[in-house]
């Protein structure tokens, strides 16, 4: 199993606390970093910044928006950062939120699982060198080249339900999923590995974002808590989480309550379940879990609390059982 890290923009904690994250991550060892792009940095300027900071991590940027950032824009930033920091860089595409898509960019989130596939149809040609020849159903791109080089990176694409999963089946180079305990791993990889064979291709490798706080106080367990309210109303997730005893949660969620009370209403047995919380024996018994659910890499997302600043602890004590 190979090991990555996801740093985040946790709330009431300094915004460029991901770059130490990401330091740390790469003096550890940990093979890969993926950077969320949210409400704070651009994803390729920090990704140019932390290329130039680190030694050895192979950066991957994302999940981005198909809807938001056309192929031909992802294709020059990962070729940008690459050059510009010669290290190795990827996308990861997904299909984002619609308050992300819709509220905040004012685009149209209809279709977004065609365009999930149509996105990576035109990025892999894109990476490979080729000039986008793509018209369809909901992206378009034609005569676009890169000038800088082409990274021929492997392109990840998010996805959780059916839809979603049966373009990573056709298109992805890997699939990566999020808060998810193992038995429902387990579920989506069955079926991912079903929708691989349907379109005659061997599965991919699967990823897995996890959060994770390991010998940690309250406050890294409320940020855990806090990372799962936006997916309670989520398709697939709300079903989830619905389905292993939490319905009741679900349906005060549907009442659309301000965050903070719905937070309060997340039990810690909810949290526990799809995050990685606890000792270094906890580490290893979870990951011995996720990997015979069949995940091939996972990504942790360290708590950054004022006891743990930068997730320092947490991804040392990590790597100690890790790797």
């Amino acid at each position: 199993m190979k090991f990555g890290v996801t740093p985040q923009t946790w709330m009431g904690r300094p915004q460029d606390e991901v770059i130490e994250v990401a330091k740390h991550a790469d003096a550890v060892g940990y093979a890969s970093l993926w950077l969320p792009e949210a409400a704070a940095y651009d994803v390729f300027a920090l990704a140019t910044y932390i290329g130039l900071q680190t030694e050895q991590i192979e950066m991957v940027l994302g999940a981005l928006p198909v809807t938001v950032r056309d192929p031909a824009m992802i294709a020059r930033g990962i070729s940008s950062v690459q050059a510009l920091t010669g290290r190795t860089v990827s996308a990861c595409l997904g299909t984002s939120s619609n308050f992300i898509v819709e509220t905040w960019h004012g685009r149209s989130r209809e279709h977004s699982g065609t365009a999930l596939g149509e996105s990576a149809q035109a990025l892999r040609s894109l990476l490979a060198g080729e000039k986008s020849r793509l018209n369809g159903k909901v992206l378009s791109t034609n005569g676009f080249k890169l000038r800088l080089g082409t990274p021929a990176t492997p392109v990840t694409m998010a996805a959780f339900g059916p839809y979603a999963l049966k373009m990573a089946a056709q298109y992805a180079d890997r699939l990566v999923l999020n808060l998810l305990d193992a038995d429902t791993a387990k579920s989506v990889i069955d079926q991912f590995s079903a929708y691989c064979k349907d379109a005659g291709r061997e599965v991919p490798p699967v990823a897995l974002w996890v959060g994770t706080a390991v010998d940690q106080d309250e406050a890294a367990f409320e940020q855990l808590r806090s990372a799962t309210v936006g997916y309670l109303m989520a398709p697939g997730y709300s079903d989830m989480f619905a389905k292993a005893g939490y319905g009741e949660l679900i349906d005060y969620a549907r009442t659309r309550p301000h965050p903070r009370e719905l937070m309060a209403k997340v039990p810690d047995e909810l949290v526990r379940g799809v995050s990685i919380i606890g000792d270094q024996d906890m580490v290893t018994a979870r990951i011995a879990q996720y990997a015979a659910a069949g995940i091939d890499e996972l990504i942790f997302q360290p708590t950054s609390t004022e006891s743990d600043p930068g997730a320092k602890q947490t991804l040392t004590k990590v790597a100690d059982v890790a790797f």
